[in-house]
């Protein structure tokens, strides 16, 4: 070992490195590296983040509101179906159609979810999606089963539908439940990818600017020449790159902030308050079909309206936008008034009066059950679509922050390494 650290290639390189010459090399090595290396760590944080806003825009956002449409639909068509089951043999048209449509949503939005996993995933034994696809069937066959028993003046009818609801509570809305938490949950993930600070990247570009002063430094010293073009020109790009990289992450990580602020933060719990609605109208109405047997449908009834009140709070407190507040607001004023409805619902059946009963839960009037149901409903949907839309736009605005950064970081790197190695050349011909 020690021979071959004196041998004489060893002691000539040794000799060269120690020389102006040697040191220049070295130092146009080290100043292209750092260039090189520092373009490529920001050029992939670049893209990292741009993928995520994309999944945002493409993929996590439209698949959590696919999930979101699941369980509101289902919510609503079980929701639709107890309350339709209530006028009798005479099904009103809307509710026929209401239901309808629900049940042709959620399978459409069902055929979202499930293209965009791998088969295996949707045939798991333990699959939301599994068990909404094999039950929705069931679930619809037992309501028809209900319907035509109704329709035909049979006590057997409510024993279908109550069995059909059953379904949907212990299935069903637990499985779209399951599936709306996974989806969020990935949506969040992309929405901290997003918006996290690339610290290493930042660093790496001020190591970057930090070498090439420290290079004009040291050339002025050895060369007594005050300004190096080269140099110059690659400091001038690493400074622009670092600037470009830093407006476009500070303002694609403040719309990634506000798409979660503005938007799915608002979403989820404006969506909570909505489902808790449907579910309070279901156990109203299942109350009166179990025909003295719903005490169970009621205490549901106080739990659930219980959650909704707090939500409507909740999103009261986070709306950031004077016309989702309103709605809120209208919402919960709503909700307010058919809580006043359910008592005297209440007081009907507890007193006997079963039609009575039947009329004040079906009446859509201004003032009505039903009616003051429908207009909460039509509330918190357009509260929901408001923000649904704001999450949209802050998507894109954020895409639109990092458009062009990738090529733009690409490029300055490359121009970075090379002003620093044509600046170091031309020293270098100094000394041939």
């Amino acid at each position: 070992m020690t021979a071959l650290l004196t041998s004489r290639p060893v002691r000539e390189a040794t000799a060269l490195a120690r020389t102006t010459p040697g040191v220049l090399t070295g130092l146009a090595l080290v100043l292209v590296a750092a260039a090189l290396l520092a373009g490529l760590f920001t050029s992939l944080s670049v893209q990292r983040r741009g993928e995520s806003v994309a999944d945002l825009a493409t993929r996590s956002g439209p698949l959590t509101a696919a999930a979101q449409e699941i369980y509101r639909s289902l919510s609503d068509a079980d929701a639709t179906a107890t309350g339709a089951f209530l006028s009798g043999g005479l099904e009103p048209a809307a509710s026929r159609q209401r239901y309808e449509a629900d049940v042709a949503q959620a399978a459409n939005a069902l055929t979202i979810a499930v293209a965009a996993r791998e088969p295996a995933d949707v045939a798991a034994p333990d699959s939301p999606l599994a068990t909404l696809t094999g039950q929705l069937p069931v679930y619809t066959g037992l309501v028809e089963t209900a319907r035509a028993d109704n329709r035909q003046g049979l006590p057997l009818g409510a024993a279908y539908q109550r069995e059909a609801s059953n379904l949907m509570r212990t299935r069903l809305l637990p499985a779209a439940e399951r599936l709306y938490r996974s989806e969020s949950a990935d949506l969040s993930a992309d929405q901290d990818s997003a918006s996290g600070v690339p610290w290493v990247e930042i660093l790496l570009s001020l190591a970057v600017l930090a070498l090439l002063v420290l290079a004009q430094v040291f050339l002025r010293r050895r060369t007594n020449r005050v300004f190096n073009a080269g140099l110059l020109a690659a400091t001038a790009a690493a400074v622009v790159s670092l600037l470009w990289v830093l407006v476009a992450t500070v303002s694609a990580v403040k719309d990634v902030g506000d798409s979660r602020d503005e938007g799915s933060a608002q979403i989820d719990v404006l969506v909570r308050a909505r489902i808790a609605t449907l579910n309070a109208r279901a156990d109203e109405t299942l109350t009166l079909v179990a025909r003295g047997a719903g005490s169970a449908y009621q205490d549901d009834y106080v739990q659930v309206t219980g959650q909704l009140a707090a939500l409507l709070e909740q999103a009261r407190s986070l709306a950031t936008d004077p016309e989702v507040g309103n709605r809120v607001a209208t919402a919960a004023a709503d909700a307010k008034a058919w809580t006043l409805a359910h008592t005297g619902i209440r007081a009907a059946d507890d007193t006997g009066d079963y039609v009575l009963a039947v009329q004040r839960a079906t009446d859509t009037g201004p003032a009505g059950a039903a009616g003051l149901f429908d207009r909460l409903d039509r509330d918190l949907q357009t509260a929901i679509d408001h923000t649904r839309a704001t999450f949209g736009e802050e998507v894109t605005d954020a895409s639109r922050a990092l458009a062009g950064t990738l090529a733009a970081v690409t490029v300055l790197a490359v121009v970075t390494a090379a002003g620093a190695a044509a600046g170091i050349w031309r020293r270098l011909k100094d000394y041939r």
